[in-house]
């Protein structure tokens, strides 16, 4: 990859904060001399895998299982489109590409990012205190941690 080519990947969810981080890269990581790539990030939860009787008794008919996957298509296709609404009106130059990938969303964004090879990685904050990073753990700082190219966590302004 040349000095002019940059690969970006932008992990993006269903939150105002990834929605923000995009355009905050947008903004702030391209000039228009060179030529860049984009790599919209979507990572869906895994299905659940049961057997015909999970630890609770229930059954889960293909009826169920289909609602599940086609809420998860609902989702990517509605975050692709938001995602989509912010980079419509910027400059040319940048090819989008759209990567959907289904795993625990820690380790599906440091795998991307290292088989893409990607220059950057930005990601939105939720803003989460200590108490709840602490027990839900951060996915932003995962990846800060275990990823060789550098990252940018973008934080939303505060609402006045």
């Amino acid at each position: 990859m040349n000095t002019n080519e940059r690969r970006v990947v932008v992990a993006v969810d269903e939150s105002e904060e990834s929605m923000h981080a995009l355009s905050w890269c947008l903004n702030n990581l391209f000039s228009p001399d060179t030529n860049n790539t984009i790599v919209l990030l979507y990572v869906k939860p895994p299905l659940p895998v049961h057997s015909s009787f999970d630890a609770a008794g229930y059954i889960f008919s293909n009826d169920v299982i289909k609602a599940v996957e086609k809420y998860a298509t609902e989702s990517v296709n509605s975050v692709m489109n938001r995602a989509e609404a912010v980079y419509r009106n910027f400059q040319n130059n940048i090819h989008v590409k759209r990567v959907v990938g289904c795993g625990d969303a820690k380790d599906v964004i440091c795998g991307t990012v290292e088989k893409l090879e990607a220059d950057t990685l930005v990601m939105g904050s939720h803003g989460y205190g200590f108490i709840k990073r602490a027990l839900l753990g951060s996915v932003s700082d995962y990846c800060a941690k275990h990823v060789k190219c550098p990252v940018v966590i973008v934080k939303h302004p505060e609402e006045n």
